[in-house]
């Protein structure tokens, strides 16, 4: 029987990522993943192949809409290989998933294939695909399992009709009517790659806005651009029944009165959220406990009810995001190595990698006038930027949210171009607990998108945006 100091359960990015920082502190270190490709959701079915994408039907649309403008000329326009597309986006996949094969090599990590399940809290029996099982002992163990698409009680994933983001990543054909239930980021993200494709999209949401989890003015912003660009939205719309053809989808929903609205489709993307994963893990027999949503309780610490096993990333509370389950992997590998960590959740950024890019950190509006916090604001209009106007991403903002009193930034929100990664600089400057006077006195390159940043810390410090 293999011995080690730590093996990971999962090897998405908390998983690997884990398991990575654990071999760099000098332990002996395992992963086990129950699929034939690391990675987990993430760079398989998730974050990764989404983005591909997104990239490649952002060039189709930029082609058919926005090249002649730019003086480029396609003799014969342009057709969409759809087949091509598909290949290209799992050509990254394979890459992305390829790299980490080599970290694990080069880190010295020992990976199982197979489903992990605790014997007790030092035994982990390894299931493969033929039935066989390995048993391993572990001083330590991390659970980073994930997490699955969630449904709803009354509808029937049949992966054919009514799919999930991982069937809606790999479509043969274009549909004629995506009937999206559920406004968050995966729905509006694949929502947006079949609309530039010439779908018909209607997004259908439960709550009165679309990515309700962000400040307000964002769910706005967004809504307004991608109705300018076809998407059809409903909120305040609750989903009742759902009956499906051999070629349709039918789904009847209550409006906000009550009303029962029928919407008909070739394809229905279920979108309503993500549930944590631990099918096959055993967790009681290592006394792991679980609370009644399903996920793994931890302490301050990440650590479960059992002293020698960790749990990060979407199978605990918090936001299912990559990036968080990254930091956690780090803090408990660290922790493990006797060190003191820390995360600030606070300033972990949210993002939807729709065009425009949708970013945030920090408090929003709502949970600051919640909190009864004395507040200002600053907001600053892309279409303002000279940078914006040359490459014509005119849509969006940046607001910025300062203490009323010290001028710290307690929250940055925007939508536009590049925000993505603009994001990077709020978290930045918020880490380091920054005033909107400390950023707006620091020179930004111009022209660039990053002015937007400045200019909505001028607004926020004294009013006194320089170009609008």
């Amino acid at each position: 029987m293999s011995t080690y100091d730590v093996a990971v359960i999962g090897s998405g990015p908390g998983g690997y990522v884990a398991a990575i920082r654990c071999a760099q502190l000098g332990m002996k270190t395992a992963i086990i993943e129950k699929y034939s490709t690391l990675g987990g959701t993430c760079l398989n079915v998730g974050c990764i192949p989404s983005k591909a994408l997104l990239d490649s039907s952002h060039h189709y649309e930029h082609a058919t809409k926005h090249f002649a403008d730019h003086g480029i000329e396609i003799p014969g326009g342009v057709k969409i290989n759809l087949e091509k597309m598909i290949a290209r986006k799992q050509a990254v996949v394979d890459q992305t998933t390829g790299g980490v094969d080599f970290l694990m090599k080069k880190n010295k990590i020992d990976v199982f294939e197979g489903v992990g399940s605790f014997k007790d809290a030092t035994h982990i029996n390894v299931t493969k695909a033929d039935g066989k099982v390995d048993t391993i002992e572990a001083k330590n163990t991390i659970i980073a399992t994930g997490s699955k698409p969630s449904t709803l009680p009354f509808i029937k994933l049949d992966k054919k009709r009514v799919i999930t983001s991982t069937e809606a990543l790999k479509l043969k054909e274009v549909p004629k009517h995506m009937v999206i239930i559920g406004g968050g980021v995966i729905g509006l993200e694949l929502g947006q790659v079949y609309r530039r494709l010439g779908a018909e999209v209607s997004v259908v949401e439960f709550m009165d806005r679309i990515i309700p989890g962000m400040d307000k003015s964002l769910s706005r912003e967004l809504q307004k651009v991608m109705k300018k660009q076809g998407v059809k939205f409903y909120t305040s719309h609750k989903v009742t029944a759902l009956k499906t053809t051999a070629k349709t989808v039918t789904i009847t929903a209550d409006d906000k009165k009550g009303n029962p609205v029928e919407f008909k489709g070739d394809y229905c993307l279920v979108s309503v959220g993500r549930r944590p994963y631990t099918d096959g893990l055993n967790a009681e027999a290592a006394g792991v406990k679980l609370n009644d949503r399903g996920q793994v309780e931890v302490n301050d610490h990440l650590q479960t009810s059992a002293a020698n096993i960790y749990a990060i990333g979407d199978v605990i509370k918090g936001t299912m995001l990559a990036h968080k389950a990254e930091e956690e992997g780090v803090f408990v590998a660290e922790t493990l190595a006797g060190q003191k960590p820390h995360i600030d959740y606070n300033l972990i950024p949210g993002v939807v990698y729709t065009w425009p890019e949708v970013a945030a950190v920090g408090k929003t509006e709502e949970e600051l006038k919640e909190a009864g916090i004395k507040y200002k604001s600053g907001q600053f209009p892309f279409r303002a930027l000279g940078r914006a106007r040359a490459s014509a991403d005119l849509d969006g903002f940046v607001k910025i949210l300062a203490d009323e009193t010290t001028d710290e930034v307690l929250g940055v929100h925007m939508i536009g171009a590049r925000c993505a990664d603009l994001i990077a600089e709020a978290v930045t400057a918020m880490e380091f607990r920054a005033s909107a006077e400390d950023i707006s006195r620091m020179s930004h390159a111009h022209p660039t998108f990053t002015e937007a940043i400045k200019e909505a810390a001028l607004a926020a410090t004294e009013n006194r945006a320089l170009h609008v």
